[in-house]
This record gives structure tokens, C-alpha cells and sequence, in this order.
């Protein structure tokens, strides 16, 4: 895929958007409750996970990685999928549908997560919310119809109902070193009192029953607001009047979980890697009562990982793009996950799944770039050893 700007990292792929079969059109994607925002703003609007959504605003995505590294910006990230569970089994559903220890919860509380299939490959990565008197599963954009199917199959064993609100949720992700200032003023919640991976329920901007979540996807502190779609506009202008926030598109999004070595799905995770594979090993919690692909992945810790998702730097200045062969001893061993040149670093990071001796640090890496072999060295993550939430 092209990049939006000459130098600019490419934005994540479309990758939810199923090729429609012949002579049927493709559905009309739908749009955020800040679609006619984006566009009196000039952003460049494209097809995403079955939205229209902002890749970047005339400032550009380098301008827009670097407000929320130093100051704020604001992301419309209403396009993520919303489950709410209930019920007497709730939790002991979740506990078996996802890896982490859902029973270790407290209310207020956020937990980070994967959903398995039973050959204990990642469907998706989520955020398990405990409220008072239900759970909220919160999924990749991409994959919610596919989740909603996946987990719905083992649902009837258990004592809990699944709501989609999906539709009806708009979420907006406040980022960057200065979001709870700016934010403090326009709630009457004690933002000091929410802690990394905590929520409450307060009002922002005059609109009550907005959830404020202390979480994020770009390495700096932040929150994410949700809340009902017609409550959109107002929020995002209370946001805005403050004179200290930036718009900021998909595309910044990506070169800021990059840099932390945030995993994204369809690139650095899918349904071909386990997530101990994926380094994210502390998201499973195998001591816990079964859960789907347990036995699969004790197997493969006992037989030992084959791979390691590892992240490195080139030597030249070139960016290694999503699906160029990498080697390591001379012999391909992967793609090129992700790839950017870095705003931050000023240097070009990936990504890639290499042997065990091959992801330690230090090792030496290739790519392949327009039929020469660039070297690499790989890199402890993040890349970005910075970050406010840190």
C-alpha cells in the first residue's frame, strides 16, 4: 500500500474489509458519529474495518505523531467493537473465552487480553471491563462480527447474555502527556484517583455517563471515552475548545503503537501465531481452569517456542514495509510485520517472527528492499523507552 505522504509510514491494512463475490457490490461502509468532523477538517478519509475513517488531517502524520509524544492529540476510534456480558456466568464465560484471569478483576478495573481458537492461535487481542453488574469486551474493529460468532459458540454452556453495542458506542482516545490536564476541567471525575487500566463513570463536557478509561494504544498517558453516538459532537468540541488537543488519524495511531511494540492484528498477531509466540506470554494465565487452546499452548511451552516476534532496526535509511522477506543466517524466515520510519528515533523499526537465537538482542537480521538485502539489528521493545504511561 502507498504511503498517505512522501516518507510517511504506511496505515495499518483494511484488512476487515472481505472481497465481496462477483457482480455483488461491496457494502457502503458506515461512518463515525464524527465522519462530517473529519471532512470539514480536510482529513484524508479511506476505507477501514468497514468505516470510513481519518488516515491523517492536512497537518500531516509526522506533525500528529509528535503532538502526542509531547503534548496531546485526539483519535476517533469509534469504529472498535462493544460486547457487554452479563449474567450469573459472566465471568467464569469470559475467564473461558479469553486467557488472561478474568476473576482477578475489581471492579472499575480493565484488563488486557487474547481470544483463542482451539488451536490456540490468537482470533484477536480485547479489553475486559468489569462494571458493578456486568463486563464489557471491547475488540479490533476487523474481527468483531468474526469475535461476536467465535465466542457466541461456547456462550450456551454458560449462564450470560451478549449484547452487541457496537453500533450504538462512540469512542474517542484522548493521548499524550498532557490528556489529563486538559481533560480535568471538562469532568467531574478525580482523574488522580484513575489508575493505569482503571475506569470510571462521570460526566465530560456536560454529558453524563461517560465511561473514562485510563488506557491506550500510543505509549503515553491518555484516556478513552465512551460513550452513546449522538453524545459524539459534543464532547469532541468541549475536547477541542480547549485549544490544546490535535486530530490525529489512523496513521499516527500506527507509527505510535509501533514504536511501544504494541501488537497490531493482521500484522503482528492472527490466527497463525499463539500468543507465546507473540511475546505476549503474560496475557495467558495457564495455571487458571481450562480456557479454549490452554492445552495446546502447555504443549508448546513444554516442546519449546519455534519463534519469537522480535522487533529491529536497519542500517540504512529505508523502511522495511508490511510483507518484505526477512532472513536470518541467510535463510527467509518471515515478512516484514510492521514497518516505519520512526518519528521519534528518526530510525526505520519492524517487527518480524524469527527463530529463538535469532530474536535475541543484538542479533543480525535482513530484509529484502527492492531486490537488495538491507541489514538489521534487532532490538529490545519498545522502541520508545519514553512513554508517559510508562
Amino acid at each position: 500500500m502507498a504511503s498517505p505522504t512522501p516518507g510517511a509510514p504506511t496505515p495499518p491494512p483494511p484488512n476487515a474489509l472481505d472481497t465481496p463475490p462477483p457482480n455483488r457490490p461491496a457494502p457502503e461502509p458506515q461512518r463515525t458519529p464524527f465522519h462530517d468532523i473529519h471532512v470539514a477538517l480536510g482529513a484524508k478519509m479511506v476505507p477501514f474495518a468497514g468505516y470510513v475513517m481519518p488516515i491523517q488531517y492536512p497537518a500531516g502524520i509526522t506533525a500528529e505523531h509528535k503532538a502526542v509524544r509531547t503534548a496531546c492529540g485526539l483519535f476517533d476510534v469509534s469504529h472498535m467493537g462493544e460486547f457487554i456480558v452479563r449474567g450469573k456466568e459472566a465471568c467464569d464465560f469470559l475467564n473461558y473465552v479469553t486467557t488472561n484471569d478474568v476473576g482477578a478483576l475489581e471492579v472499575g478495573q480493565v484488563q488486557y487480553s487474547t481470544i483463542l481458537n482451539e488451536r490456540g492461535t490468537i482470533e484477536d487481542d480485547c479489553l475486559v471491563y468489569r462494571a458493578e453488574d456486568h463486563y464489557m469486551l471491547v475488540v479490533n474493529a476487523s474481527n468483531a462480527a468474526k469475535d461476536l460468532a467465535h465466542i457466541g459458540k461456547y456462550s450456551a454452556s454458560f449462564e450470560c447474555v451478549i449484547e452487541d453495542v457496537s453500533d450504538a458506542t462512540a469512542l474517542l482516545a484522548l493521548q499524550g502527556p498532557r490528556a489529563a490536564e486538559i481533560l480535568a476541567p471538562l469532568t467531574d471525575a478525580d482523574l488522580s484517583k484513575i489508575k493505569y487500566y482503571w475506569f470510571d463513570k462521570c460526566t465530560v463536557g456536560g454529558v453524563r455517563h461517560v465511561t473514562v478509561s485510563r488506557t491506550g494504544y500510543t505509549g503515553e498517558d491518555g484516556f478513552e471515552l465512551y460513550f452513546r453516538n449522538e453524545h459524539g459532537p459534543a464532547i469532541w468540541d468541549a475536547l477541542m475548545k480547549t485549544g490544546a488537543v490535535t486530530p490525529a488519524g489512523l496513521g499516527a495511531r500506527d507509527t505510535l503503537r509501533l514504536e511501544m511494540g504494541m501488537a497490531l492484528y493482521g500484522n503482528d498477531i492472527d490466527d497463525t501465531v499463539t500468543p507465546l509466540e507473540a511475546n505476549l506470554g503474560w496475557l495467558v494465565k495457564l495455571k487458571k481452569s481450562g480456557f479454549v487452546g490452554r492445552d495446546v499452548l502447555l504443549k508448546q511451552k513444554s516442546d519449546g517456542i519455534p519463534r519469537k516476534l522480535a522487533g529491529f532496526t536497519l542500517h540504512d535509511r529505508v523502511v522495511a514495509r508490511h510483507g518484505y522477506p526477512v532472513f536470518y543466517e541467510g535463510e527467509q524466515v518471515d515478512v516484514v510485520r510492521s514497518g516505519t520510519m520512526s518519528p521519534t528515533l528518526n530510525v526505520p523499526i519492524a517487527t518480524a517472527y524469527l527463530p529463538p537465537d535469532g530474536a535475541a538482542e543484538g542479533s543480525k537480521v535482513e530484509v529484502e528492499i527492492r531486490g537488495r538485502r538491507v541489514e538489521g539489528t534487532v532490538q529490545k521493545l519498545p522502541f520508545y523507552k519514553h512513554g508517559t504511561h510508562l
